[in-house]
Parts: structure tokens; C-alpha cells; sequence
């Protein structure tokens, strides 16, 4: 009798740990799903991952690629930014698409931008397409129940940091209660779209509001367009007193480090593992403060980390 007490005890132990090891991840976890975007009049299942971190999260990250890339490529960064704290977002947009449902401006992809837009301007509203698409995913994570954190960040690569400055400003215009949750922008290697002047636009929209936007660029080369947009970050933000930095041997994908696609390091360059992890460093940093509201001193000129990398040659500031 006694034997099947224990027994009985132990089976009641083990389904407790169990249960509050489910309720109470130890570990980051990624879940693959959609997030509906409409496009052309019909809503695109568009390809997302999502990256959760263990406990509550500090903020939600918007991680968005460039031209013949994907979500996959930032899977490195990704799990970092989720190791940290941050709730991750990543999203695959058309490189191609005859309706101009595409990451860069072939024509007129401004609707769809708006569109993605759309889906920020619904963060706090639990019936929103992002709650829903986060709720499924939070089920499959073991999160079940974690509601959505209220302050974002977005960081785009190549043209995907013309359609986080776009999505930026566009909340701005319309959604002024969504951009007042939005704590800042990394564009990493930004460049324009030939078409269309969304970057130029966007930053002189931005430059009259106090939001952080820091670029992190390569040298110019064709991949970036002879930094396209990096150069437009100088020129427009007139009202901000540090721009970023050039990473001096960089490549265009070092953001993306052992992630970066095979077709990127073969026309871009393969990144280098110190350039990668300058690039990483600063960005997860810069993304932290602007989640925190806050500016740690030393990722910044003149603090201690930032200044560790210009000595080293790694970086420079840009103008």
C-alpha cells in the first residue's frame, strides 16, 4: 500500500514538473507561420517566423530583408535578439510580384507597404491580424496566453530598410498611436529602390520627430547601390546628431553573418566573423535602447564599446 502512495506521489510530481516546464520555457524558441497582408485586393499569407524569448518579453523586433532574400537570412541575429529578451518578427516579402506585392519599389509597391503598416497599426488590439498570427505561434512555442508587448523596433537590410523607414513614416501619418510605441529603426546597409522616392520621403517625414535611426553601412559597391541609402540617412536627417557607422572591410550582408544566403556572399562578399560581430553588436545594442527608451553610453561615440571599434579600425562614423 505504502509503494503505491509513492508511486502515486511521484506520478503527481513528475506531472507538476512537467506541466511548469511547459508553462515556463527555459529556452528561446522559433516558430514558423504567416502574417496576412493584403495585397491587390486579396490578403497574402506571407511568410513569417517568430522568435521567443524566455519570460516576458521587452519588446517587439520587426526584422525585415532586402532584394532576393528572405526571413531565413537573419535567423542568426534573430535567435541573438530573442536570447536578449526581444520578442522577433521576421517576414519574407516578394522580391517579384506583378501587383507590386514586393520588399523593393519596382513600380508601385506603396500600397502593400501601407498594407504591412496596417498589420503594425493593430498591435493592442488582441482580434488585430499580428495578435492572432502571434497567438497561434505563442500556442506552438508553449507561450499560450503571453499577450503581445506594446513597443516595437524594426531593422531592415538593403531595400528592406527603405520598407521599414516607408512602414515607419506611414505610421507616423496614419496610425499616430502605433508610432508613439515605435522606439526606433536600424537600416543595415539601406538602399533605395530605383523607383520612386520612399526613402527621401520617409526620412524628411521622420526628421521632424525625435525617433532614433541608425544605418550601418559597407563601403559603396554595387550591392548597396554606392550606399544609396545610406547617403540619404546623412543628407535627410538633418536634426539628428549621429547617423551611424561604416563598418570599414564590411561586406552588404555582414548583419546576416553564418545566416546570409549563398547567393548574397557569392555577389556580395562572405562576411567576416569580426566585421559580423561588430555589426551584431552594435545593432542588438542600438535595438535594446530603443525598446528601453533608453542610450547606453558606451554603443555610441565616445563610449567605451563604440570607440573600442573605431580604434580598432573596425568602424567609422558616418557624416
Amino acid at each position: 500500500m505504502q509503494s503505491v502512495r509513492r508511486t502515486s506521489v511521484l506520478v503527481v510530481l513528475a506531472v507538476g514538473l512537467f506541466a511548469a516546464t511547459a508553462c515556463n520555457p527555459t529556452t528561446t524558441t522559433k516558430v514558423g507561420g504567416t502574417v496576412p497582408i493584403t495585397c491587390a485586393g486579396t490578403s497574402k499569407a506571407v511568410p513569417a517566423d517568430w522568435y521567443f524569448p524566455v519570460g516576458a518579453p521587452k519588446g517587439l523586433v520587426w526584422l525585415q530583408h532586402g532584394f532576393t532574400e528572405s526571413k531565413d537570412d537573419w535567423d542568426s541575429l534573430a535567435r541573438q535578439a530573442s536570447t536578449q529578451g526581444m520578442l522577433v518578427l521576421a517576414t519574407t516579402l516578394p522580391s517579384a510580384d506583378l501587383f507590386g506585392c514586393t520588399v523593393q519599389n519596382l513600380g508601385n509597391n506603396t500600397a502593400f507597404l501601407n498594407a504591412v503598416a496596417d498589420l503594425f497599426a493593430g498591435l493592442g488590439d488582441p482580434n488585430s491580424a499580428l495578435a492572432r498570427s502571434h497567438a497561434t505561434a505563442a500556442k506552438a512555442a508553449g507561450r499560450t496566453g503571453q499577450a503581445l508587448p506594446q513597443r516595437l523596433a524594426f531593422a531592415g537590410h538593403s531595400a528592406g530598410g527603405e520598407a521599414v523607414l516607408y512602414v515607419a513614416n506611414r505610421l507616423r501619418t496614419a496610425s499616430p498611436s502605433t508610432f508613439a510605441k515605435l522606439g526606433g529603426l536600424v537600416l543595415e546597409d539601406p538602399v533605395k529602390s530605383f523607383v520612386g522616392d520612399g526613402t527621401e520621403a520617409s526620412l524628411v517625414g521622420l526628421n521632424a520627430t525625435s525617433l532614433p535611426v541608425y544605418a550601418l553601412a559597407s563601403p559603396k559597391s554595387s550591392c548597396n547601390a554606392d550606399q544609396s541609402g545610406t547617403v540619404l540617412v546623412s543628407q535627410k536627417l538633418t536634426s539628428r546628431p549621429f547617423h551611424g557607422a561604416q563598418v570599414t572591410t564590411g561586406v552588404h550582408g555582414d548583419v546576416f553573418g553564418t545566416s546570409a544566403n549563398g547567393l548574397g556572399t557569392a555577389t556580395c562578399g562572405t562576411p567576416k566573423a569580426a566585421n559580423v560581430a561588430a555589426v551584431q553588436s552594435l545593432t542588438l545594442g542600438w535595438l535594446a535602447d530603443e525598446l528601453g527608451g533608453t542610450r547606453t553610453a558606451a554603443r555610441y561615440p565616445g563610449g567605451s564599446t563604440y570607440q573600442a571599434l573605431v580604434a580598432a579600425g573596425t568602424i567609422t562614423t558616418l557624416p
